[in-house]
């Protein structure tokens, strides 16, 4: 049942954030802006970089393969949790499903073009959070999840061997 979890959830990401990403990049124009509200907009705009632009600069080209050396170490942890965390931890696998989906989802962009395709503009008269994608948003939301679950008192996701569940 894990592994269900874990690789439904992120297949569900995964192709949730490619087939949205195809339509921005099909519908508008590269830096196109439509305004859907006042402080919503979508947009069509490749990062380079990490979060909010970090490391983006065009003259850097080693963070492309930071990046993607970055994107396999966090896949090859959350595989580890998941095959030592208890079975009935069903909440964890869905969160870390969500980051790992996430996770390939802008990891598919920096294959196919060096750059992460973002599209949702959050923004206040001038001001501009930086724009962002549906891969993000479950990084984000797995993240959290999985933060509040390993902080929980009773938290307890690697068996040990006083509840029969194998060796501490």
């Amino acid at each position: 049942m894990r592994w269900f979890l874990l690789l439904g959830t992120s297949a569900l990401v995964l192709i949730l954030d490619q087939a949205t990403k195809w339509k921005i990049t099909s519908s508008l124009a590269p830096s196109e802006v439509v305004p859907l509200t006042g402080f919503f907009s979508l947009v069509n705009v490749r990062n380079r970089g990490a979060a909010f632009g970090f490391l983006s600069d065009p003259a850097i080209s080693w963070q492309f393969w930071l990046f993607c050396a970055a994107t396999l170490l966090a896949l090859g942890i959350i595989w580890l949790v998941v095959s030592k965390a208890r079975p009935q931890e069903r909440l964890l696998f869905c969160a870390l499903g969500g980051i790992s989906g996430g996770a390939l989802g802008n990891f598919v962009d920096r294959l196919r073009f060096r750059a992460v395709i973002d599209f949702l503009d959050l923004h206040y008269h001038d001001w501009h959070w930086p724009a962002f994608n549906l891969a993000d948003m479950a990084i984000c939301a797995g993240a959290f999840a999985a933060a509040f679950l390993f902080l929980r008192p009773e938290a307890s996701f690697v068996p040990s061997a006083d509840k029969g569940g194998g060796p501490a």
